[in-house]
C-alpha cells in the first residue's frame, strides 16, 4: 500500500499546503483538474488533467483512491465515494470525513439543493469565506492523516 495525496484541485484553496506537507512527509500528490494548472517541478507532485465531462475528476480520483490514499475535497459525494474505497478523506477546511459523519453530511446537503431549488435564495451565497484557522486546521488534519497512513501501511 503507497501513501499518496489525491487532490480534487479546480476549486482547492489550499494546494500551496498540501505541496508544502506532501514534501516534507515524501509522500506523492495528484492534483487533477479540467484543465491544466501550475504545480511546483518536483518529482512528489504531478497533476492529472481529465477531460472536461461533469465529474470527470471526481470519477478519476474515485478509482484510484483506495487504502492508503488521502483524498482531499469539499464535494460531499466524492468524499463518500473516497470512503467507500477505503481511503481517508479531509475537506481543505481540515473537517475529517468519515464513515460516522459522511450519511449526515449527505443529508444535509439534499436539504440544502432542495431548499436552494424551492424557494428561490434560500441557502444561497456559498459557503463561510476561508479563514486562517480552516488552513491551520487543514495543515494538521493533512500532517495526522499521512502519519495515520504511513503507519498502517507499516
Amino acid at each position: 500500500m503507497t501513501v499518496r495525496i489525491l487532490v480534487d484541485a479546480d476549486a482547492c484553496p489550499v494546494k500551496d499546503e498540501i505541496y508544502k506537507v506532501a514534501l516534507r512527509h515524501q509522500v506523492p500528490a495528484v492534483l487533477v483538474a479540467n484543465s491544466y494548472l501550475r504545480i511546483p517541478e518536483h518529482a512528489l507532485i504531478s497533476r492529472k488533467i481529465v477531460s472536461d465531462g461533469f465529474d470527470a475528476a471526481d470519477d478519476w480520483i474515485a478509482e484510484q483512491a483506495g487504502p492508503g490514499a488521502i483524498v482531499i475535497t469539499a464535494d460531499i459525494p466524492l468524499a463518500d465515494r473516497g470512503l467507500k474505497a477505503g481511503a481517508r478523506v479531509l475537506s481543505p477546511a481540515g473537517k475529517p470525513f468519515t464513515d460516522d459523519s459522511i450519511g449526515t453530511a449527505m443529508a444535509t446537503r439534499s436539504i440544502m439543493a432542495d431548499r436552494r431549488v424551492g424557494v428561490a435564495g434560500i441557502g444561497a451565497g456559498g459557503p463561510a469565506p476561508f479563514s486562517k484557522e480552516d488552513r491551520s486546521r487543514f495543515l494538521s488534519a493533512l500532517d495526522a492523516a499521512i502519519i495515520a497512513a504511513k503507519r498502517e501501511a507499516g
